[in-house]
């Protein structure tokens, strides 16, 4: 079965789909069946594994989306990517109007969740990389997910918008997905030597403990560059320290495997 994670974060800016893309493609380096939803109407993760535009045969998650019946089978909507062992549900422009169209159908917060049933043996981890908002979006993402995957870029605001997220992960649990954990928070952008970053650190680690990822990832350069290759960073750059920082952070994800009880 596959491990369903939502990387989510209303925030923007803290490095969500960075880190579902290079999380994803360390895992697949390291020998993992990986699966790629981009449910962001930005469609910056399509972009950063080079398949901007492009569709399945099935079309794009919007097309899975916004039918007037739930899609059972994901697999008309998944493409290869040039990296081994990892795939993509793409997005496109369209899913900017998908939270519209989605409020008269049936069961519109299980829509991913239903989709993703079909490939839970194909694949060893799924990632969804969710858009900066807390709407159906969102919802459909963190329904569907095990777990939510936590980028926090260690700012003032930054605390102010996990309290939100971690509202709705609780609502969402008590609603629609008990089983719903915490699978990591992790530091981007992260500048050790700061008082704020160290100050907001400490109160994170404090509220989720052992929660919070060891590996940081640093400002770094390469990891801006590489979507506009449509490579993740390891093969744009594998010596960057972008890169080895993802490759840590891949190590520590399949080392907490099985993972450890929720936060509550």
């Amino acid at each position: 079965m596959s491990h369903i994670v939502a990387v989510a974060n209303q925030k923007g800016g803290v490095g969500k789909t960075t880190t579902t893309l290079n999380l994803a493609a360390s895992l697949a380096a390291a020998g993992q069946r990986v699966l790629l939803v981009d449910v962001d109407p930005q469609a910056n993760l399509t972009s950063g594994v080079g398949l901007k535009g492009q569709a399945a045969a099935g079309g794009t998650v919007y097309h899975a989306l916004t039918q007037a019946s739930p899609v059972l089978d994901a697999s008309p909507f998944i493409l290869s990517t040039k990296t081994p062992r990892l795939s993509i549900v793409p997005a496109d422009r369209n899913l900017t109007g998908a939270e519209i169209e989605m409020v008269a159908l049936d069961r519109r917060e299980e829509r991913l969740r239903l989709l993703l049933q079909s490939v839970h043996a194909d694949f060893d981890y799924v990632f969804i990389d969710s858009p900066p908002s807390l709407g159906l979006l969102t919802l459909n993402a963190l329904v569907a997910a095990n777990a939510v995957l936590i980028p926090l870029h260690c700012e003032y605001y930054a605390l102010e918008g996990l309290a939100d997220l971690w509202g709705t992960i609780r609502r969402v649990r008590s609603a629609l997905n008990p089983a719903l954990d915490i699978e990591g928070v992790l530091f981007t952008m992260f500048d050790e030597r700061t008082n704020l970053s160290q100050q907001v650190a400490a109160e994170v680690r404090a509220f989720f403990k052992d929660k919070v990822y060891r590996t940081t990832i640093p400002r770094n350069v390469r990891l801006g560059e590489a979507p506009s290759h449509g490579l993740p960073v390891i093969e744009y750059d594998p010596k960057s320290r972008g890169s080895e920082a993802y490759v840590a952070l891949a190590r520590e994800v399949l080392e907490r495997a099985p993972r450890t009880p929720a936060v509550h």
